[in-house]
């Protein structure tokens, strides 16, 4: 299809301001340029919470984590910074150290932008920020200052439905790849977006429709196999098996040259470890847990089908202090060894 006027627009402009920002962020960025395996487990790191990045991953035993989240501060703005706070800047003195560590054990990261207090407020990126070439200079000034191959792109809630973000976000990407590709780069991008236990709904769709639209590469399709918000009650992992068929056949459809095989391999899964945080309190009861079971049933599965990626939010979670609690931001809510969930999935990793 042809590209629209905007995206022309925007190429000319980036290329100026993307070509002023590399000097600075390259010659300072300290980066790997290796690229993560073909099937990894990738958990999400929260990193509006103080604990250190490294020493998680240490003791998790968590070699690669997908840390949540980047976004702006206000609606309006075009810079970006972790979790939308000032004092956590895209800079080597914010995060820098940690993850030159997870590198040094043979790891890395996975910057994500969005998540759903962004995408519900209008912080994230592209909703935030109406100048394509801006964007796409913010999602280059992640790649050099941290050396990432990488990137997530977390799209939920009121951030599905804004059409005009969806295209932008794809034109930014397309810019940044670009330039990627000129500097001999290797850069993936990965779609996380909400699911039914049957595939993508129309909305989450089209944010793949708009990506082919405007030439931007979609490496992975991640979907979160949980907050269904039906009001039934699930069985998670045959509604995760369920689900990526459902997006299977969507991708067919939308890549029809590719084969079944490499469209599996462009299936990502994140689960939530434990009780969920909707639909789990009061009658008749909780309604979405993914247990310890569950995740050697879909770690297995994942491996049976070569999929790309496996995570769950969040590593935080991932420890059995609460038993019984629905959707807290630091346990699970079920019984279960610390990091039982990361020590079962972390083996789904390989070349």
């Amino acid at each position: 299809m042809p590209r629209s006027r905007t995206l022309t627009r925007a190429v000319a402009g980036a290329a100026a301001l993307l070509a002023a920002l590399a000097p600075a962020t390259a010659a300072s960025a300290g980066e790997t340029r290796r690229t993560l395996p073909d099937h990894v487990f990738a958990p999400y790191f929260q990193s509006y919470t103080d604990a250190s990045p490294a020493a998680v991953s240490r003791a998790s035993g968590a070699r690669y984590l997908t840390m949540a989240f980047l976004q702006t501060e206000t609606t309006g703005s075009c810079e970006i910074l972790w979790n939308g706070d000032p004092a956590k800047p895209v800079s080597r003195s914010t995060f820098g150290a940690d993850i030159a560590r997870i590198r040094a054990t043979g790891g890395d990261v996975v910057p994500s932008f969005g998540g759903y207090s962004a995408d519900s407020t209008a912080t994230e990126i592209a909703d935030s920020c109406a100048d394509v070439s801006r964007i796409a200079a913010a999602y280059q000034k992640v790649i050099t200052t941290y050396g990432v191959t990488r990137l997530d792109m977390d799209i939920e809630d009121l951030s599905l439905d804004n059409t005009a973000a969806v295209d932008r976000r794809n034109q930014a990407i397309h810019l940044v790849q670009r330039w990627a590709d000129r500097e001999h780069r290797p850069l993936q991008i990965v779609y996380t977006l909400p699911t039914t236990p049957h595939g993508l709904e129309p909305n989450a769709i089209n944010v793949l429709d708009s990506a082919i639209r405007y030439g931007a590469r979609v490496d992975v399709v991640n979907i979160m196999t949980f907050d269904y918000y039906d009001d039934q009650p699930h069985d998670m992992a045959a509604d995760t098996k369920t689900a990526a068929a459902g997006l299977v056949q969507t991708l067919h459809r939308l890549y029809p040259h590719r084969s079944t095989r490499d469209l599996w391999s462009m299936v990502g899964i994140t689960e939530m470890a434990g009780i969920d945080d909707y639909g789990s309190g009061g009658e008749p009861g909780p309604l979405e847990i993914f247990t310890p079971s569950a995740a050697r049933d879909v770690t297995q599965w994942a491996k049976d089908h070569n999929i790309g990626e496996l995570s769950f939010w969040a590593l935080g979670r991932d420890n059995g202090n609460c038993p019984g609690t629905a959707g807290s931001d630091d346990c699970s809510g079920v019984q279960q060894s610390p990091y039982q969930f990361t020590h079962i999935m972390a083996p789904f990793t390989h070349h």
